[in-house]
């Protein structure tokens, strides 16, 4: 905590806004849109306002991709020691049935990794699980966007398309056999031009929080969770609502 302190204060110069919106009681599901490659600044950001404003005794838990355990196991205790557990079905149950609340970013690494051109565009990758989650325990949705993040890694491009295609001819092979599922190409520290998801020091750059008011989802039950195409509304609903308030911060931030 002094270290995120350090950061937030002086680092990221971190200011958000919305917390009203955070119920008094009981577990809450956030769904963000994030930037800044693997090392997430605003997700930390997130987590770390969160303890400060509730406390130790209402715990949250950041779901973050399997593969982070994989590849980069140092990193994923460096993440776990935030609050950051692998995203598997099983384990968000698992959170949720101890009353802690959950973070997820749907749009995983194709959004965290998303070339600095599209940096005003919410892309949840069409994932639905979290959805699944909100509706079978009758979770409120809490949407959480981010502006600033991106100016911490410059991602210039993201490659995949093209090395995906390479691997499917045979003329490439993946790492460790791992699918990488992006391949930046970025400027940044401490590798100045690097390509792939390569752990990186995030630049100095203020961070914008904003927290909506729940969004309101007209049925809920285990019901609703099976039903794929009211499933697929909701989704769109929370997109298009995400993307309204980081148009919104945007607008705030004077970028």
């Amino acid at each position: 905590m002094p270290l995120w302190s350090w950061a937030h204060r002086h680092y990221f110069h971190m200011m958000s806004w919305g917390w009203e919106h955070v119920p008094p009681q009981g577990p809450v599901l956030f769904i963000g849109s994030h930037s800044g490659g693997l090392a997430a600044p605003d997700m930390h950001m997130a987590i770390y306002e969160w303890y400060v404003r509730q406390g130790f005794e209402r715990p949250i838990r950041g779901l973050s991709h399997p593969k982070l355990w994989r590849v980069y196991p140092l990193l994923a205790q460096l993440a776990a020691g935030t609050g950051a557990i692998p995203a598997y079905p099983r384990l968000a149950r698992a959170a949720l049935a101890q009353g802690s609340s959950l973070l997820i970013y749907p749009g995983g690494a194709e959004e965290a990794c998303r070339p600095h051109r599209q940096r005003d565009r919410v892309n949840l990758q069409g994932r639905t699980g979290f959805l699944r989650l909100a509706l079978e325990f009758d979770l409120p949705i809490l949407p959480l966007v981010s502006w600033g993040s991106h100016d911490t890694l410059m991602i210039l491009e993201d490659l995949y398309p093209l090395a995906r295609a390479l691997q499917r001819r045979g003329w490439l092979r993946w790492p460790l056999g791992v699918d990488p599922e992006v391949l930046p190409l970025y400027l940044g520290l401490p590798w100045g031009l690097m390509l792939g998801p390569i752990p990186n020091l995030p630049l100095p750059a203020p961070i914008r929080l904003s927290i909506g008011a729940p969004i309101q989802l007209d049925r809920r039950g285990i019901a609703a969770s099976r039903d794929r195409r009211y499933v697929r509304q909701c989704y769109e609903q929370v997109e298009a609502t995400m993307q309204l308030q980081l148009d919104q911060l945007r607008g705030q931030s004077g970028s």
